[in-house]
């Protein structure tokens, strides 16, 4: 079912969609479904704001072409009144800390002409057992692998792009991260948390350890995990300290659809849409976003 809004003159209207994991169509899909798009996915939405919340890369082929579209999108909505913020999922961040464990055999060939190489130039690669960085080079990697590599590295041209990028978001009183933001995280800074992984992305410094480990912004699933009590009174006290109403999160497959927790305070927008999960889950393949109007929020889900 499709479930449409009615928009009030000079009303803003937000709209927000999960994970797409390599699959452009249900990328595109959900940014149809929001009305940003036309056919030729140019922007047609004018002063809409659209979030993604991260997780475009890994599990899919066609990576390179939603990092291009959304790129494209950003300048296109920003030149229409409106915006398109693509945030720092996880799996941005673990490739390009060349963790490569979800990278397809497609992800691999979608970067091969990229960039330019060579085999003995220096790389930092994050060694899962001891939680930090290591020096290596090139050539540590198979050849099919360097491309993507060489691409997504702090330094590289995708993550040149992935830099413009935010980890978390805020638009009035509502927040947008990929896990969540936690106490810690507010009094830590949010400015400080974007630029400090913009940074590291350019090659200018190190990954801080605010965006290492399991209650990193990116990773957290507190919130999405079917949050108890105890999980909505570190979220409420998240939002009163950032003087917001609700925060929205993707990284955690929501099994049946859109979903809200901690009476309304969190909205839970991964709900498995690349074709990826079509097979896996129950909703998997399904393409729905979350709308927000003011202090109305819909689920629009597409029918087709």
């Amino acid at each position: 079912m499709v479930v449409t809004s009615c928009v009030e003159e000079g009303e803003q209207r937000i709209v927000a969609f999960g994970d797409v994991h390599g699959d452009l169509e249900a990328a595109r899909g959900a940014l149809r479904l929001a009305g940003a798009i036309d056919e030729q996915d140019h922007w047609i939405g004018g002063d809409l704001i659209v979030v993604q919340t991260g997780d475009q890369l890994d599990r899919g082929d066609q990576e390179q072409a939603i990092l291009d579209l959304f790129e494209r999108l950003r300048i296109e909505s920003a030149a229409a009144g409106g915006a398109f913020h693509a945030l720092l999922g996880n799996h941005e961040l673990m490739n390009a800390r060349l963790d490569l464990r979800y990278v397809t055999d497609g992800g691999y060939t979608d970067f091969m002409d990229v960039v330019e190489y060579d085999a003995n130039d220096s790389v930092q690669v994050w060694d899962r057992s001891s939680a930090s960085f290591r020096s290596s080079t090139l050539a540590e990697f198979e050849p099919y692998q360097r491309a993507r590599v060489a691409a997504l590295m702090p330094g590289g041209p995708y993550a040149n792009l992935l830099a413009e990028r935010q980890v978390i978001l805020q638009i009035g009183e509502n927040v947008f991260v990929h896990g969540g933001v936690l106490p810690e995280h507010v009094a830590y800074g949010i400015d400080e948390i974007n630029s400090a992984a913009q940074a590291w992305l350019r090659g200018e410094s190190d990954l801080p350890s605010v965006l290492s480990g399991s209650s990193s912004p990116q990773w957290t699933r507190l919130y999405s995990d079917d949050p108890d009590s105890s999980a909505c009174s570190v979220l409420e006290e998240a939002l009163d300290a950032l003087g917001a109403k609700r925060i929205v999160v993707g990284h955690t497959i929501q099994e049946l659809g859109i979903a809200s927790a901690c009476g309304g305070q969190a909205w839970r927008v991964d709900i498995g849409m690349a074709q990826y999960y079509a097979s896996r889950t129950e909703y998997g393949g399904s393409v729905a976003v979350l709308e927000i109007v003011g202090d109305s929020v819909w689920v629009l889900e597409d029918g087709g």
